[in-house]
């Protein structure tokens, strides 16, 4: 087995020797590692990878072409032959495409000529996956014909992603390391998908609402995972609500809260919400086998609920926490009548408002709220950056409507004589667009239209809608809200049109704390990357913290153009260990 490669080694080396340090790392393309040489010193191996992405970024359109095209097709001629490079022989002969069946054969030869007549390059993907152990012939079958239909320019950026994630793995060889605790988080959060409501099938329809019998059986997983990592008192309370405490060296000394919730909406992804559970306590785990104790307490919560699927309660589980759980959800029905009093006792709770009173937190006792979170967006997919710093989450408010026109014959009725009512919400759909495009951080939606008993040949006489205007703070949203309404009544004058209009939210914005954004920036600068703010579009259990301390996000990078609520979300263990340590970096901040 050869030496490991050191980055001592590679900031000593001429430029010609760093290049040569790292061949193969790129496929058939050492301009990369030459291009970021310059970049030098490297003082951590994710520095490292994010100058040789950034070397990548910046090159012309046809060097990236070039890259590209100098992968060899999965399961093509040369792959048969064992004619490529010795890292490309080992990641296809390690996935089985070299032990095709000749079915899989076929299907990958057509999808392989089906690819290259769509973009013009060979398909690319790092067939050893985001744990780097290797995706089955199936995933990378299925992988294969979804991205078949990407448009031309997102499946051109995926490629190169796909890049990058050959080359992390390939200088983890290289260097003789592997992302432990980004496994192990990775591992656990595969752990939880096993559990899934019933009606639905795990991992693929992953689904655990609240307080099933698959919501219960997380909270015990989570709860002896914490036991098992050295947290000194674990519990589940009131609400469900798992929650471990390591204590600092003086156990009354105050407390760095944490934590996210592990409940899912339907058919959901494993990392929403479980990621900022999983990561602090990957963080816990290593302290307490080192025997050390920080000056401060670190108290990690898995809120049960945050999703909203079974009861209508806004932040019903972190609500608590800050006095703002509301009497009334207790007596509040679920789709099949079971109130949520109910549900609570027969999951082995009190059920009692005193119960969930109790379970309040003193804000003098807490430094205060941190909250790790995948992206749930593309932003910093795009940017190639696994880590960024939340700036912060937007306000919202939300709306459902109704235009009501005249329904008439769409065949005799002149086009400037009627009263469309769909027509009507097909330009709200575009005022909504304009207005929230043209301030910064705000975004506008309508997602949901709907002509009730619409017919081929009828003009619309009603048409339902809903909108959602959110931004970072409440003075943009509702400047955003304010054009958008007057523009509808416009339009409704316009066209002849009655608006019914209900408020369903109204959500404070909660800018992130200055001073806490800080020390998520210092911890991704000590892990050698560039430091990238942006708003959180959804709503956090950190919005409701916010109410009582000083709270503050980082998210992590989603894979598969940063998907989420959805089975295709995922992150890499790579990324996972970024945020482990960007955690630590915080924790040695504070201490």
């Amino acid at each position: 087995m050869s030496t490991p490669l050191t980055l001592a080694a590679l900031n000593a080396a001429s430029a010609d020797d760093f290049t040569a340090l790292l061949a193969g790392i790129y496929e058939h393309s050492p301009w990369i590692a030459a291009r970021a040489a310059s970049a030098r010193p490297f003082t951590t191996l994710a520095q490292l990878r994010q100058a040789l992405v950034q070397a990548v970024r910046t090159a012309s359109r046809d060097d990236q072409l070039g890259l590209i095209r100098a992968h060899p097709e999965l399961a093509g001629k040369a792959a048969i032959a064992r004619t490529l490079t010795d890292e490309s022989n080992g990641e296809q002969s390690r996935a089985g495409l070299t032990a095709c069946t000749p079915d899989e054969f076929a299907r990958l030869q057509q999808l392989n000529a089906d690819y290259n007549a769509r973009f013009g390059f060979p398909f690319i993907l790092a067939v050893r996956g985001p744990r780097g152990l290797g995706l089955s012939r199936a995933e990378i079958i299925d992988t294969f014909a979804r991205r078949l239909l990407n448009h031309p320019e997102a499946e051109f950026a995926e490629a190169l992603r796909q890049i990058h994630r050959i080359a992390e793995i390939r200088l983890d060889d290289r260097f003789g390391t592997a992302p432990t605790l980004g496994e192990a988080v990775w591992d656990r959060a595969e752990a939880l998908a096993r559990h899934c409501d019933e009606g639905f099938t795990a991992p693929q329809e992953l689904t655990v609402t609240y307080l099933t019998p698959a919501h219960q059986a997380v909270a015990a997983d989570l709860a002896q995972w914490m036991r098992d990592d050295g947290f000194d008192e674990v519990t589940i309370d009131a609400l469900g609500n798992v929650v471990g405490v390591y204590h600092g060296a003086d156990p009354q000394a105050q407390r760095l809260l944490t934590g996210s919730h592990y409940d899912t909406v339907r058919r959901a992804g494993k990392y929403d919400g479980r990621l900022g559970i999983l990561v602090p306590m990957a963080a816990v785990q290593q302290l307490a086998r080192a025997g050390r104790r920080l000056p401060f307490g670190i108290e990690v919560v898995g809120f049960s609920e945050e999703e909203g699927q079974r009861y209508a309660a806004t932040f019903l589980a972190s609500s608590a926490l800050v006095g703002r759980f509301d009497a009334a959800w207790l007596d509040q029905p679920d789709a099949a009548g079971v109130t949520l009093r109910a549900a609570l006792q027969a999951a082995g709770h009190p059920g009692t408002l005193a119960s969930i009173q109790a379970l309040r937190r003193d804000a003098a006792r807490y430094l205060g709220f941190v909250e790790v979170h995948i992206e749930q967006g593309p932003v910093l997919t795009a940017l190639d950056l696994p880590l960024g710093v939340v700036s912060a989450i937007n306000g919202s408010r939300r709306f459902l409507g109704t235009l009501t026109g005249q329904a008439s014959h769409a065949g005799t009725t002149p086009m400037g004589q009627r009263r469309d009512a769909a027509a009507g919400v097909a330009e709200l759909v575009l005022l909504t667009e304009r207005a929230a495009s043209a301030r910064p951080e705000v975004v506008g939606t309508v997602g949901q239209l709907e002509v009730p008993a619409g017919s081929i040949n009828v003009v619309p006489g009603r048409c339902r809608f809903s909108l959602d205007i959110r931004a970072t703070t409440d003075a943009a949203r509702d400047d955003c809200v304010a054009e958008v309404l007057a523009g509808l009544d416009a339009i409704c004058q316009r066209r002849g049109l009655q608006l019914q209009l209900t408020e369903t939210l109204q959500a404070a914005a909660a800018p992130c704390d200055a001073a806490w954004r800080q020390r998520w920036a210092d911890a991704v600068a000590a892990l050698g990357l560039p430091i990238h703010t942006l708003p959180s579009g959804a709503g956090h259990d950190a919005m409701m913290l916010h109410h009582a301390l000083p709270q503050a996000m980082l998210f992590v990078r989603g894979q598969n153009g940063g998907i989420s609520h959805n089975p295709l979300e995922a992150v890499t263990t790579h990324d996972a260990e970024l945020a482990v340590q960007a955690f630590q970096h915080l924790l040695a901040g504070l201490a």
